[in-house]
């Protein structure tokens, strides 16, 4: 028998003693435990917890095992929203399958159980976007489910909203990109899939009684492409409306949930042609980056908007020099040229109202209303002469103290 375990070996040292010689649906260890939230498998999945954690187990064919490790490994390197994978056990004695192991995932449940809730019933619409967010990402970051289903995923909780993490990646495939036909096929089959197993709910009464198994499945198909046109479509820009527009479709992308990569803009009739490459963040990702870039601490949401001014102002660098401009270079000029001038123009009666880069926020909100409303990009110069003059001084001085009065 061979173990294969990711590290730290801490958290997978006590798996060793498990009986991993005796067929999984046979074994009596005092460690095993149910899970009422669990989803449907094709294999035998097993529970136990150890050390404070609560692991699965799943028998399958070494094969298909192996194979599921390095790409659920891979995946969180990509960090795409999946189960983490601790380690596999192949060569078990008597011809028995090999045994995948994952970490379950906490407070995590399947699409059955979210039904069977009351509270469920309202979610169809969360969990549709969720499923196809879950997709999108995958296929951005070249991967092939095989198998998207409501089964092979698991859902949590996230403020009123639904995450989704992909489980099962026995029929996956990673390409460093996919084809139109790839593609199209992973959304055939969650589209024949969820429309089963919706079926299947409402043949047990599980389903609300206005929701149609087959509405439900064209709508996860049509939410796709919608989001997946919105994250890879390209677009020409005049000129005169690039910097504007570059900062409006980031914010679109943004409140998908999506980040931009790297922004391209290639020379075409009448404009630039813009082309945005979108990936997928890990928490606190935009602070880090940015204070590595600039040196300016700041909180995360301000952090991704002043990433966002910073990716705008590079494309305009690099459209104005005809040439690449390094995302360093971008950054500091930003910071020289952009950020430092305009916190500088505001009266010092009026600078501590807001933190630096919430100011600085704001009057790029302000300058987007007032692009808005012009039709064209108006400047950040003047946007902040009218934000120093119309918004600023009505905006409560934080530095107040709070006023205590008594009976």
């Amino acid at each position: 028998m061979r173990f294969v375990f990711s590290p730290p070996a801490d958290t997978t040292a006590g798996l060793l003693t498990l009986p991993w010689r005796e067929p999984l649906q046979e074994w009596a260890d005092e460690r095993l435990v149910e899970i009422s939230r669990r989803g449907l498998s094709r294999h035998v999945v097993r529970f136990f917890a150890e050390g404070g954690t609560v692991f699965a187990v799943k028998e399958l064919d070494e094969r298909l095992a192996r194979r599921e490790y390095h790409l659920l490994r891979r995946l969180r390197q990509l960090q795409i929203p999946a189960v983490e994978v601790l380690g596999v056990v192949v060569d078990r004695p008597g011809d028995l399958d090999a045994v995948l192991v994952t970490r379950f995932l906490d407070h995590s449940t399947s699409y059955r159980t979210l039904f069977a809730d009351p509270r469920g019933a309202h979610l169809a619409d969360r969990l549709m976007d969720a499923q196809v967010e879950l997709l999108v990402r995958l296929h951005l970051a070249g991967f092939m489910w095989g198998d998207c289903s409501l089964s092979n995923t698991l859902f949590r909780r996230d403020a009123g909203a639904l995450a989704a993490y992909l489980v099962d990646a026995e029929t996956a495939e990673l390409h460093p990109t996919l084809s139109e036909g790839q593609r199209h096929f992973d959304v055939a089959m969650a589209h024949e899939r969820v429309g089963g197993e919706l079926f299947d709910l409402q043949a047990g009464d599980l389903l609300p009684t206005d929701l149609d198994p087959v509405a439900v499945a064209d709508e996860v198909v049509r939410r796709y492409h919608a989001l997946w046109t919105e994250l890879t479509s390209e677009e020409v820009l005049a000129p005169a409306e690039q910097r504007y527009r570059i900062v409006e479709r980031v914010r679109r992308l943004n409140e998908l949930g999506f980040d931009v990569d790297e922004l391209e803009l290639v020379d075409a009739d009448g404009g630039a042609r813009l082309r945005l490459h979108t990936h997928v963040a890990e928490p606190g990702h935009h602070r880090r980056l940015l204070f590595a870039r600039t040196g300016l601490d700041v909180q995360e949401n301000q952090a991704r908007r002043l990433l966002t001014d910073i990716a705008g102002y590079r494309g305009y660098l690099e459209q104005s020099g005809r040439r690449p401009v390094p995302e360093t270079v971008a950054a500091n000029r930003w910071l020289a040229e952009i950020y430092e001038p305009v916190l500088a123009t505001i009266p010092a009666s009026l600078r501590d109202r807001l933190e630096d880069a919430e100011m600085f926020h704001e009057i790029l909100e302000h300058r987007w209303f007032l692009s808005e409303a012009a039709g064209r990009d108006i400047g950040t110069t003047a946007a902040t002469t009218d934000y120093i003059t119309s918004v600023l001084p009505a905006t409560p001085d934080e530095r107040a103290e709070p006023v205590v009065t008594g009976r």
